[in-house]
């Protein structure tokens, strides 16, 4: 009695013992931070994320986020004796505080922050690089080698105009894929410009003035530039962000392609995005600007019945991270929320290909999720919808309700069809229109449980998401 009392004891203590762990590994765990305009880099087994105001903190998983520094202060470890190290710049561009930073490690092992100050209310900008020998800091200042936003003559020898001519911030330094060292940099103004960089020394290398356009002009709202290759498709995307950074001006997070680092560029509908700019007199023309790139997110807010929904406003300003081990790609950004006002986070969405070689983002912040093979029984039933459009707007994108039936039809608030067109690859037609991308199960944080998602794109660059 005693003898099979125990065995059971035992079995029981067995089962537990090896299904809790698994429960509750199953269920994600996230920490947030705040950092604007978070630009990525890893670095051993961690992730660096470094942002305006000298932000930063760090993960191993890209879940849970530890934050470094948070503002510009004397105190801050990244630059201590900030005011005094960047003297110049703050001086120059009548500013306490710095902007959008991006850092890169060169052969050397040292790392490069790139840094920026600007007034804001005008171009009068400052860039410029600061080295450490270890990525926490302190950095210490090598000088500025771009200015903007002056009167007389600017940087490419010509008086200085505003609707030509870069604001020289939000920088992104990477290198090809043949180890040529590059620069993209800009926001509104002028638009959006590139610069060969020397690997030895981290400046630019002399007599290119500003250095090549790649799209924008007469003040339009595109900013935050962030290149990234991808071996698999060998093509060079151009993240941008179009739009107002604030929860009322409509932050989106746009894609172009080229097969070189410096351009041209081209949208999804084939368009050159070199003529990408407002119109001739126009400030902040956002109707210009919107029907181009290749646009994968907006604001939005997944519905769900009895329950608050989950949702991003204004999210942007983005960088995004190629694993070379498991091929995975990241898209890096800050969002602000619905009714949570200017309060922002750092939030990681995984990042897929489709079929015509166009980044799609997943539906739900990263979670650990991969993609495998889906099966059909998996799929059927009645989904969510978010349809991202073109448009730059404060509006906040509704979910409507769809069901991918087990004839493949699409019926609801919206008709067409569904297949899978392989493991995990998803074709889906919506009111004439035909979408390619993927199924994943991922993580709903609201619900608190997996579900099946998809996420595809259309000809025109609009991204559809699903949620079941």
């Amino acid at each position: 009695m005693k003898t099979s009392f125990f065995r059971v004891c035992l079995v029981a203590a067995t089962v537990i013992g090896f299904t809790l762990p698994q429960a509750k590994a199953q269920h994600p765990v996230f920490s947030v931070v705040s950092v604007h305009d978070p630009s990525i880099i890893k670095t051993g087994d961690t992730y660096y994320v470094f942002g305006s105001h000298l932000a930063s903190a760090k993960s191993k998983n890209l879940m849970q986020w530890q934050q470094i520094s948070s503002s510009v202060t004397n105190n801050n470890p990244l630059i201590p004796n900030v005011y005094e190290e960047l003297k110049e710049t703050f001086e120059w561009a009548q500013s306490d505080t710095l902007w959008a930073a991006d850092v890169t490690q060169l052969a050397d092992g040292k790392y490069y922050m790139y840094y920026n100050a600007c007034r804001g209310d005008s171009p009068r900008s400052a860039m410029g690089v600061a080295v450490a020998d270890n990525i926490e800091g302190p950095y210490k200042n090598k000088g500025i080698f771009l200015k903007s936003g002056m009167e007389g003559t600017s940087n490419d020898g010509t008086p200085y105009d505003a609707t030509k001519h870069p604001n020289v911030v939000d920088p992104h330094t990477f290198f090809d894929k043949d180890g040529k060292l590059w620069m993209v940099y800009g926001s509104y103004s002028g638009g959006i410009f590139i610069l060969e960089m020397n690997p030895k020394t981290g400046f630019p290398l002399p007599g290119q003035g500003y250095g090549k356009k790649l799209l924008g002009g007469n003040h339009s709202r595109i900013e935050g530039p962030y290149v990234l290759y991808n071996p698999d498709t060998q093509y060079y995307y151009l993240y941008l962000s179009y739009g107002g950074l604030d929860a009322t001006g409509g932050y989106n997070i746009r894609v172009a392609r080229s097969k070189k680092p410096d351009g041209p560029y081209y949208d999804a509908e084939g368009n050159p995005m070199l003529d990408v700019r407002g119109k001739e007199g126009t400030f902040f023309d956002d109707r210009s600007i919107e029907p181009y790139g290749v646009k994968l997110m907006g604001s939005y807010t997944f519905e769900t019945e009895n329950e608050k929904g989950t949702g991003y406003v204004s999210p942007g300003h983005n960088s995004a991270y190629y694993d070379e081990k498991t091929g995975r790609s990241y898209l890096i950004f800050h969002t602000r929320f619905p009714g949570r006002g200017e309060e922002h986070e750092v939030r990681v969405h995984q990042l897929f290909m489709n079929k015509d070689g166009w980044p799609v983002a997943a539906p739900y912040r990263y979670a650990g999720e991969t993609l495998k093979e889906v099966k059909q029984k998996d799929i059927t039933g009645t989904y969510k919808l978010i349809q991202h459009g073109k448009d730059i707007s404060a509006d906040i994108k509704k979910t409507i309700n769809i069901q991918l039936n087990k004839n493949h039809t699409i019926s609801g608030e919206m008709t067409g069809t569904w297949k899978k067109t392989g493991k995990n690859t998803a074709e889906i037609t919506l009111a004439g229109k035909k979408y390619n991308g993927v199924f994943v199960r991922q993580w709903d944080s609201v619900r608190e449980k997996n579900v099946m998602t998809f996420s595809v794109l259309n000809g025109s660059g609009e991204a559809v998401w699903g949620s079941k």
